[in-house]
């Protein structure tokens, strides 16, 4: 999935954390942490909105996020 999500700006991957209920907890530096209710945590590094993720770091968010093919579609990161 990594290379589906390789040019999505990171605007967009919060705006998709924050519909699937996950919510900002804190910052350090250009480190930002969200918390999913159940549990899930993921940690974003950019400095702009509209940078993209490496591809280390967007696999570390999919595995954080545990979102599937079918979550992508739901949140309307993939068509």
């Amino acid at each position: 999935m990594i290379h589906i999500l390789k040019n999505t700006p990171v605007r967009e991957l919060i705006r998709a954390l924050e519909s699937d209920g996950f919510q900002y907890k804190r910052r350090k530096g250009s480190e930002r942490v969200y918390r999913h209710f159940d549990g899930r945590r993921v940690v974003i590094h950019y400095h702009h909105a509209k940078d993209t993720l490496p591809p280390g770091i967007l696999k570390s968010f999919i595995n954080g996020t545990k979102w599937n093919e079918a979550d992508l579609k739901r949140l309307k990161l993939i068509n």
